[in-house]
């Protein structure tokens, strides 16, 4: 990490930001598709607001055989990395639009949030659900 994205990442902390490690994971017919998936949607989280991605960690490409149902072959790539974000409600939103499969926080050690955030983070995982059903690709069942 070069010395200016680490001050600015200090700075970050001091005013409460969240650090979190995410990883990502595509899966793809092809390796050039894969890589070029994930790396095009890694540079569009980079410009997301409220967010600075301080490391970037790409793996190597793995081939995987019958990864899914009528798909014998198909390239795994992942990448690790590492975030901050200015509060809890940007980081949901970054796990409901990015989809990590897997996210630590890593700083801080406890998180305080006003009802008026809470709510936010709520209504906004209310709104991928009825975007989901909207779409005929989820929602939730409710018994009757």
């Amino acid at each position: 990490m070069n010395s200016k994205l680490e001050e600015k990442a200090k700075k970050k902390l001091k005013e409460g930001w969240l650090r979190s490690i995410m990883s990502i994971e595509v899966l793809a017919v092809t390796e050039e598709a894969a890589k070029k998936a994930l790396e095009k949607h890694v540079e569009k989280m980079e410009r997301e607001d409220k967010t600075l991605i301080v490391k970037k960690h790409f793996h190597d490409v793995m081939k995987v055989e019958n990864p899914l149902p009528n798909v014998p072959v198909a390239y795994s790539y992942v990448v690790e990395l590492d975030v901050l974000t200015e509060n809890f409600d940007k980081a949901a939103y970054l796990v409901m639009t990015y989809a990590p499969s897997s996210i630590e926080i890593i700083e801080p050690d406890h998180i305080r949030m006003d009802s008026g955030e809470a709510q936010g983070i709520l209504n906004s995982i209310a709104e991928m659900l009825h975007k989901f059903a909207a779409a005929g690709i989820g929602g939730v069942m409710i018994g009757t």
